[in-house]
């Protein structure tokens, strides 16, 4: 009986062998091309391989301008950049004319106009992914019955959410008119910041949802952006809020509430905020666009009752930014109504490194 065993291994063995010699060899993949890649002394090397292209570009937040890459005899492109800052820095190629993002790039920041990759340089900052405790993203896709759309939402729980019994406060947080419901925390990278503050001691422990802020798929001109924002403030307050509360630990009540957001999200937050008192304390604009003044008239009006229900009514806007003059006219009204608010004059434009910071000085303001 051994015997037999072994003569049958020994024969199967060499089928398997012959086999494989009759096989054609399989065609070899080429080694796929990674990019960007970080050189010595800090710089950081892009590559592309486009053996038909005839030109090849690169534009990015982390330069002015555009550079040229150069083309070797295997069709690879390439440059390198020397010495870019620590930072979070959206890029692109451009071949032949043509924008596209980076192919050996896993990382891309969705965006309704131009979607472009993503670098990360990690420098000690509050946006990087650091040695903490890390809370945990959700998402949901849900019918919103209230306005008869299919939408989507994220849900930060922050570190330890999973295995105790506490209840959170809860901060919306809502995208700018070129993003969506992702933006926050594909390029905001908000679950770091919120990480890393609560880890230093610098934030309360809190729950953030963020909406898609386009319910409608064409949301400005012609009276299009009221309506869009009346679209979303239904979904918010009649089916995604009781939504998030029945499925997370929320702690009830409009002083554990806060809305705040960037460019169309400011726009929504000063809109929706200031009309429903009822379900937010804490506000926060963040480069703003400003309603009109009759949106807010009952809130002008009634300045006594608007201060005696507000916690906290934030803006901000940098210097260079293009919705600087529509942010001073709406802090002057509020003065002028005699609305407590605090305003924030910074550095910088229209740009997502001014609303990480933002919102790294916002979030421990909230729910103290």
């Amino acid at each position: 009986m051994m015997r037999f065993l072994v003569g049958w291994v020994l024969i199967s063995v060499t089928a398997v062998a012959t086999a494989a010699e009759k096989r054609p060899a399989a065609h070899s993949r080429p080694a796929p091309v990674v990019s960007p890649v970080m050189v010595e002394g800090g710089g950081v090397r892009f590559q592309l391989k486009a053996a038909k292209a005839q030109s090849v570009m690169l534009t990015g937040e982390m330069m002015e301008g555009q550079v040229e890459l150069t083309r070797d005899e295997a069709g690879l492109w390439s440059v390198t950049l020397d010495a870019v800052e620590p930072g979070l820095y959206g890029y692109s190629f451009i071949v032949d004319g043509v924008r596209v993002v980076d192919p050996g790039n896993a990382a891309v920041k969705p965006s309704r106009n131009n979607t472009t990759s993503i670098l990360q340089i990690p420098g000690g900052m509050l946006h990087d992914f650091n040695e903490v405790p890390h809370g945990t993203v959700h998402q949901h896709d849900y019918h919103s019955a209230s306005i008869d759309r299919f939408r989507q939402l994220r849900v930060y729980t922050p570190p330890g959410y999973e295995t105790g019994a506490e209840r959170y406060p809860l901060l919306v947080l809502q995208h700018g008119h070129s993003d969506n419901f992702a933006s926050w925390t594909t390029y905001g990278k908000a679950h770091w910041i919120l990480d890393n503050l609560i880890a230093q001691g610098k934030a309360v422990p809190m729950i953030v949802v963020m909406l898609d802020g386009h319910p409608r798929e064409e949301s400005y001109g012609d009276g299009r952006s009221v309506a869009n924002t009346e679209e979303l403030k239904r979904d918010l307050l009649e089916v995604a809020l009781p939504m998030v509360e029945r499925l997370y630990r929320v702690k009830p009540g409009r002083e554990n509430r806060a809305l705040a957001g960037l460019s169309m999200g400011g726009l929504h937050t000063m809109s929706i905020g200031m009309t429903s008192l009822e379900s937010f304390a804490w506000l926060g604009s963040f480069s703003g666009a400003m309603p009109d003044a009759a949106v807010m008239r009952s809130a002008m009006e009634d300045a006594a009752g608007t201060n005696a229900r507000l916690k906290l009514l934030w803006i901000a806007c940098g210097e260079k930014d293009f919705l600087l003059e529509e942010n001073q006219a709406m802090v002057a009204a509020l003065e002028q109504a005699g609305v407590k608010h605090e305003w924030h004059l910074t550095e910088g434009a229209h740009q997502w490194w001014v609303w990480r910071k933002y919102l790294a000085e916002f979030a421990p303001r909230l729910f103290r």
